[in-house]
């Protein structure tokens, strides 16, 4: 049993694994590009099925002329916070592979860049930030905006920065400030059997 971060494990993990959860409290400071590029430079390392490395990120830092626009292409509930962020990733998957699969569809592709946004979320509490992933993003408008072609799946979107008080988000997104629990192991793992639920 681990406990750590008003979380606690059945089993002896590693605290980091507690430790790491997704705020919407960002100070909004200006960061090096360097600091985002070491996250993304361990999220590339993932784990992936035939090393078809499916994962793409586009990012922008805060400060720079495109990060209003980046802002803009979140759903509004996140738009609130996630402008205080230090940068913004949306996370793109290749689907195809006409080299290992004859132009089949990669099965994998959304499971290997998932992967890829945990090393993502890992490397960011490593370094002194944290990251939280969003599926409310505006799906189209960023395949529209970025020309991304058939082929490819706009997955999620992640804000990235440094935590800051509470205090600097809505009443609303204040009270849901913390570290969320998990349902229990036996929930979601099956010896043998599958389980719906």
């Amino acid at each position: 049993m681990t406990k750590s971060n008003s979380r606690e494990s059945q089993y002896p993990i590693e605290p980091i694994f507690l430790d790491r959860w997704s705020p919407r409290a960002f100070t909004g400071e200006i960061i090096d590009e360097a600091d985002l590029l070491t996250v993304l430079d361990a999220a590339h390392w993932a784990p992936s099925s035939a090393n078809q490395q499916p994962w793409r990120f586009i990012y922008s830092l805060k400060g720079s002329d495109d990060f209003d626009g980046f802002v803009s292409l979140l759903v509004d509930s996140n738009q609130e916070w996630a402008k205080n962020a230090s940068a913004l990733i949306f996370v793109v998957s290749k689907g195809f592979n006409g080299e290992l699969s004859e132009g089949r569809k990669s099965y994998t592709h959304s499971f290997d860049a998932g992967t890829a946004w945990g090393y993502l979320a890992l490397q960011a509490k490593f370094s002194g930030f944290y990251a939280h992933g969003m599926g409310g993003i505006k799906h189209d408008e960023i395949r529209d905006t970025f020309a991304i072609p058939e082929g490819y799946r706009v997955e999620a979107g992640i804000a990235f920065g440094r935590l800051a008080d509470r205090s600097v988000l809505s009443e609303r997104n204040q009270e849901r400030e913390f570290p969320s629990q998990r349902k229990a192991l036996a929930e979601v793992v099956f010896k043998g059997k599958f389980v719906a639920g």
